[in-house]
């Protein structure tokens, strides 16, 4: 036990001293920042405002066709046509005509037409279609005499709440569903970017050594074993300590910008919706199962990334060999995706079993309640693999 403590320390303290950890920890959450804000500003330089010319001869859309931040309708005569379409050749300021003719509202769906002068944009083509869609709509149900409040009582849907009778306190609706398979998505997605992160961290370090002979000097003096374990626990420390930082930075940027807004989402009935939900999960019991599957699926293919690196010669090889511990990874993941749609179906039970996609699995399962007998069998199958693996 004292060799695998001091290999650890070596280990921990050789990584977090370097340079490079000290910046990536620093500017990793900066760099993701960054990017974020980079595409937003992409998706906001691409869109830009249409303005349409209307002629509207049916006489139903005047003041009824609201312009929006996309697109700006400017109603004109039905004598200006001809000169709209001939202007519409050269100038740059209008983008459109939109001619709709005068017929009987049930025959306006496929009788307006709109001249361009540019390539119209699949959501510009929505946006028009929705907004002169839902007048038109409005028109039939005006002209068939029902009131606004029969429409909203006809578009009510069902709101299925399904009660385990085992389970007779706990009732679901569909929106606390919907919350467990995000949350199902979160824990999933941090087990996995963590592994494949740090597993190969763990490789490359085992590689490092291997071909500076270090690890020959090492073997000497302890057992396989302990170099194993001792090298994969500093990595653990390394790893934690890089998240640790990350999780206080984002925590310390989310409640500054949520201070500051905290106007903006006060009241707001679907706020209220999803603290209601959240409040009906076992925080306690999710978060012990994801502290379990996440360090014993870190060590278990931590030992796989580092019998990788002890198994190469040189990084070119293991990427050749990196596929047999992302592929059973990636498994886990994409079939998990199933497990939101039926968690305690064949397929789920035997995915959360199976050592390769348990830590993955279980955690897409678990906000979904999980026998106790079922959770005790798949720890217990993961421990044993993982020492398995690691001896």
């Amino acid at each position: 036990m004292k060799n695998i403590i001091l290999i650890a320390k070596r280990e921990f303290f050789t990584q977090v001293k370097k340079k490079s950890f000290i910046i990536l920890t620093l500017l990793t959450p900066l760099l993701i920042i960054v990017f974020g804000g980079v595409v937003s500003l992409m998706f906001q330089a691409n869109e830009t405002q249409m303005q349409i010319s209307v002629i509207d001869k049916s006489g139903l859309f005047k003041d009824k066709l609201k312009s929006d931040q996309n697109i700006r309708y400017v109603f004109s005569s039905e004598e200006t046509e001809k000169s709209l379409i001939k202007a519409l050749e050269t100038t740059e300021e209008m983008n459109g005509v939109m001619i709709i003719p005068k017929k009987e509202i049930h025959e306006l769906e496929n009788s307006i037409e709109i001249l361009t002068n540019k390539n119209l944009s699949n959501e510009a083509r929505r946006n028009i279609a929705g907004n002169i869609s839902e007048i038109i709509k409005a028109e039939k149900i005006n002209a068939l005499g029902i009131s606004t409040a029969q429409i909203e009582d006809l578009n009510k849907g069902v709101n299925l709440h399904v009660v385990n009778i085992l389970e007779k306190e706990k009732k679901q609706d569909s929106f606390l569903v919907g919350v467990k398979s995000g949350l199902s998505i979160f824990l999933m997605y941090c087990v996995f970017t963590f592994i494949m992160m740090y597993g190969i961290r763990v490789m490359r370090s085992v590689l490092e050594e291997k071909n500076n002979r270090v690890v020959e000097i090492l073997i000497s003096s302890v057992k396989p074993f302990e170099l194993m374990m001792g090298k994969i626990l500093g990595v653990t420390g390394v790893a934690l300590v890089q998240f640790g930082v990350w999780v206080v930075m984002i925590f310390a940027s989310v409640m500054t910008l949520g201070s500051s807004n905290v106007g903006m989402v006060s009241g707001v009935a679907e706020v209220q919706m999803v603290l209601s939900a959240l409040s009906q999960i076992n925080y306690g019991l999710i978060l012990f199962v994801f502290v379990i599957y996440f360090l014993l699926g870190y060590l278990f293919y931590s030992a796989m990334y580092a019998a990788i690196g002890s198994a190469v010669d040189n990084e070119t090889e293991t990427q050749q060999f990196t596929l047999f511990a992302i592929l059973p990874m990636m498994l886990g993941f994409y079939g998990s995706i199933t497990i939101m749609n039926n968690p305690d179906g064949p397929m789920s039970f035997w995915l959360s079993m199976i050592p390769f996609t348990s830590p993955i699995a279980m955690l897409a399962r678990i906000p979904f309640d999980v026998p106790v007998w079922e959770l005790v069998l798949s720890i217990g199958i993961l421990l044993v693999s993982t020492l398995g693996m690691v001896f």
